[in-house]
């Protein structure tokens, strides 16, 4: 990391604004940062740079949002999210770069066809903040289904951005309901992915002084995220979200 030049540089200092920017607009929008990252660096490594970046975007979302977060269905989630963080681990314990790539790269694409096969089947979002699941049986399965892809998928590559975004919207979020929940879902989980990179010697003093230059960014990106949401309609940002899952998905299916 310490031979880094100046256009891996400039291009991590983007994928670092992009990442303030999904926090507050286009939460699936991260898989691009994430390419990028696993582009310039390391991608084992790259997890653990990206992981603090992540974080300060995720403090900033809850900022912006916390009041539109649904903790019903956060709550519902985390129990299966503790079990894929913990399989996440013991994966990156053996895994290589090629292997985590792959791996979570299918899992995106195959989250993406079956959200869109849901949303044929269901056009009509419900209001906004709403959750659709209630308490039934298949509601509390599909939330242990995602919750335990979008644990396993952050712990591997910071990639549990576009599973939980998948989730929401099958789940009938709207814009605020969706950027709220999501905004407190992350940081919390985010937050407690530290001990285990570290003791994966993904986050040590190296990385942290990377971060502490990329960091800077992410607060414009927040910002002009914030100016833009408010001009986007519904359509069109579940389709950004899709899209994005669908192209990061791609990129590292293909790398």
């Amino acid at each position: 990391m310490d031979t880094i030049t100046l256009w891996p540089l400039a291009a991590l200092a983007a994928a670092s604004l992009l990442v303030g920017f999904s926090k507050t607009a286009v939460s699936g929008a991260n898989t691009i940062s994430l390419a990028v990252f696993a582009a310039v660096l390391p991608a084992r490594e790259s997890t653990g740079v990206l992981l603090p970046i992540l974080i300060a975007g995720d403090v900033l979302a809850v900022l912006v949002y916390r009041r539109h977060a649904h903790w019903p269905t956060l709550l519902r989630l985390f129990p299966a999210v503790a079990v894929g963080v913990v399989g996440g681990t013991v994966f990156m314990l053996w895994a290589d770069d090629e292997a985590v790539a792959r791996s979570i790269g299918a899992i995106l694409l195959f989250m993406a066809g079956v959200t869109l096969w849901r949303r044929r089947a269901r056009p009509e979002p419900p209001p906004e903040d709403e959750d659709t699941d209630g308490p039934s049986r298949g509601g509390r399965l599909k939330a242990r289904s995602y919750g335990v892809l979008g644990g396993f998928t952050t712990m591997v590559a910071n990639a549990g951005g576009p599973v939980m975004s998948l989730y929401l919207l099958s789940a009938g979020f709207r814009k605020l309901g969706f950027l709220g929940t999501s905004a407190w879902f992350f940081l919390i989980v985010n937050t407690s992915k530290v001990p285990f990179s570290v003791g994966l010697g993904l986050i040590d003093a190296q990385s942290l002084m990377l971060d502490a230059a990329l960091v800077l960014f992410v607060v414009p990106g927040a910002y002009l995220g914030r100016a833009c949401v408010g001009r986007i309609n519904q359509k069109l940002f579940d389709r950004i979200v899709i899209g994005a899952t669908v192209l990061g998905g791609l990129q590292l299916l293909l790398r």
